[in-house]
């Protein structure tokens, strides 16, 4: 199994277009910059799904020659689009997919599926070029020769979908098996917490991208001058790296697997690799990979 990781930053990326915090201003050679969170997986190195669908798409499959248009003249490599959710950050590069005029499979949670309809309606306007299909995930399916499993994680609603009445789980993760080589990629880049069951579903993994987006229960607070409290940070939907119920605490249960964060907030200080924040992600054996990043699973 192909792994690419399209970009590695949460929304908005790094650094963030309206942003002059200390991390922002810091962007350079020992933090270098990211695009927003997106990955291509592929069987066959032929045939491509992407994680999520990042406004920077564009640039993002501009960018790597695996995903390049061909052979026909209108042809492309990319077959499908899993979405962990329907945030804008994770949905919006569809629009930019839609001279795919037909045959492009989406597959998303329930709830995502029915905002896409109605409080975000690109099912109906990529529908104007033609036909997709739209599925919901489910419990798994199989793809483009990978087996796919599902795990409910949360159930933040994005900000335009606060009024519908669309009951959830509005936020999974993807376990993506390749049968022919056993290679396992777990996807969880948005963890409100450590859910019931993740254990289990990332046992025995390969490569498993989590959440990375907060290094700081607090982070927010003191990062920019809109002074965003522990609770509002919480109630983003993203669990912190450090801390007492933090991620890192947790990886040692799985010595096996290859951890690594992406999704990262441009506030985050383990985004600077001399930094001690990433000093500490480090030791505890996961990585910070940066975009570009390729894989073989």
């Amino acid at each position: 199994m192909k792994v690419i990781l399209l970009g590695t930053a949460a929304g908005g990326g790094y650094p963030q277009w309206n942003c002059a915090c200390a991390m922002c201003a810091r962007v350079g050679e020992n933090c270098p910059p990211r695009s927003q969170d997106c990955v291509a997986v592929s069987a066959d190195g032929g045939n491509w799904l992407l994680l999520n669908a990042s406004p920077d798409i564009r640039s993002q499959i501009i960018g790597t020659p695996a995903l390049a248009a061909g052979p026909g003249p209108r042809q492309t490599p990319i077959k499908a689009a899993l979405l962990t959710d329907a945030e804008l950050d994770h949905t919006l590069g569809l629009l930019m997919l839609r001279e795919a005029a037909a045959g492009l499979r989406v597959f998303a949670p329930g709830a995502a599926l029915r905002a896409l309809r109605s409080g975000l309606p690109i099912q109906g306007i990529t529908g104007a070029y033609g036909g997709w299909d739209w599925r919901i995930a489910g419990s798994g399916f199989e793809t483009e020769g990978l087996r796919v499993r599902v795990l409910p994680v949360g159930d933040k609603r994005p900000k335009y979908a606060r009024e519908l009445d669309i009951e959830g789980p509005w936020v999974v993760a993807y376990r993506i098996e390749d049968p022919a080589t056993g290679g396992v990629l777990v996807y969880a880049p948005c963890l409100a917490t450590w859910p019931d069951g993740f254990d289990e579903f990332v046992t025995g993994a390969s490569y498993a991208l989590i959440d990375g987006t907060f290094y700081s229960p607090d982070e927010m607070a003191g990062a920019t001058a809109s002074g965003v409290s522990q609770g509002a940070q919480r109630r983003m939907g993203h669990i912190p790296m450090a801390g007492d119920d933090g991620s890192l605490g947790r990886l040692r249960r799985h010595p096996g697997v290859r951890w690594a964060y992406t999704h990262l907030n441009n506030t985050n200080p383990a985004l600077d690799t001399t930094s001690a924040a990433y000093a500490e992600v480090r030791a505890a054996g996961a990585d910070i990979p940066v975009d570009g990043t390729e894989l073989t699973l």
